[in-house]
């Protein structure tokens, strides 16, 4: 079959591998869809985050790696001893690969799982057009959830998770930093939560207009816009701002934009240190919190999709080919800054 492989920092090979099968307790999909997420992006550009060094404990695996751990597909094969699942099966995967008998697993913090890993990155993933994963990761979909959706239900449950263990309540005002697909997927989800007012700021016009049009009430080009006026002089100041860039400017403007008792909730990946203004968290009474992947959300996110109350498919704005998965996916993210969610057609 073919496979999108991870050799190193821009070393990403689509080639031919040997197809794998579902031993027992597995299970295998063929794969329809999968997005490319920042992560990808990092493991394709600097080489971070992926298995190196020795296997994971949990899978077993190590680079070189098919990376992709946004997908969705069909179920073709279930190994023995599987339930409730069966060939025929329409399903997303919640790719997180935990232990299920540390403490934190033990009290359902599975994301915070002492051997946690990511299939796709610790693990062969979905940039395949076959993949093999534990039957805890498979969620069936609904038939109003089609496959390209549920190529989307991974990175709307990182946003859903933000939103949800932030301390976001019906009415508040919202500033968002980053429009790339994580934002996008917040401002759906804190308006679905009852957000009032919602700022988006980004560097880009044309994630900004699509900012626009998912509902957001303001939009802030932080390049021609002094970003901590301008959000002040439209809100008054917010409640919540959600860090969605990881860059230090983003992370300073946040703060600064927070309402005292506010809440700065962090979702992006930083690849470096940041500094934090402690006078400032003090003296406005501030609280700095962030979150990693999910945990027990799937349901609800795919729940919501099938009822119309999280509709994500404008997040989508690219649909390539496997063999595109380079140039028109890895590379053009960093160079076109108007691309959102690029999913990729793992059987093309």
């Amino acid at each position: 079959m073919k496979a999108a492989v991870w050799y190193g920092a821009k070393d990403v090979r689509v080639q031919e591998v040997v197809e794998p099968k579902a031993t027992a307790g597995k299970v295998k999909i063929k794969t329809a869809w999968a997005g490319i997420c920042g992560s990808d992006l990092h493991a394709y550009h600097i080489g971070f985050g992926v298995q190196v060094n020795g296997p994971h404990p949990l899978s077993k695996e190590e680079a070189p790696l098919t990376l992709g751990h946004e997908f969705a597909g069909t179920v073709v094969e279930v190994g023995a001893g599987v339930a409730g699942i069966q060939a025929g099966d329409r399903v997303a995967v919640e790719p997180l690969i935990y232990c299920g008998h540390c403490d934190y697993c033990k009290k359902g913090r599975y994301n915070q799982c002492e051997s946690f890993g990511f299939v796709g990155l610790n693990a062969n993933g979905g940039f395949a057009e076959y993949v093999i994963v534990d039957p805890y990761m498979v969620h069936k979909l609904p038939d109003a959830v089609s496959l390209e959706e549920g190529a989307l239900v991974e990175p709307t449950a990182v946003a859903m998770q933000a939103v949800r263990q932030s301390r976001l309540k019906v009415g508040d005002k919202v500033a968002i930093f980053g429009a790339g697909p994580i934002g996008l997927l917040t401002l759906l989800a804190a308006k679905a939560a009852g957000a009032s007012e919602i700022v988006m700021v980004d560097v880009s016009e044309e994630r900004l207009a699509k900012a626009k049009e998912l509902g957001a009430a303001y939009i802030v080009n932080a390049a021609t816009e002094d970003t901590v006026p301008a959000i002040m002089s439209l809100t008054g100041g917010v409640e919540i701002a959600y860090e969605a860039a990881g860059a230090q400017p983003t992370f300073s403007n946040a703060i600064s934009v927070l309402k005292k008792g506010g809440e700065l909730m962090v979702i992006a990946a930083f690849t470096k240190p940041v500094e934090l203004d402690m006078s400032l968290v003090m003296i406005k009474e501030l609280n700095v919190t962030s979150t990693l992947a999910y945990r027990h959300v799937f349901p609800e996110v795919i729940n919501l999709m099938a009822s119309g109350q999280l509709d994500v498919k404008n997040v989508i704005t690219k649909k390539i080919e496997l063999s595109q998965i380079v140039d028109e996916g890895l590379e053009l993210l960093i160079k076109d800054k108007s691309q959102a969610k690029i999913l990729v057609n793992t059987q093309g």
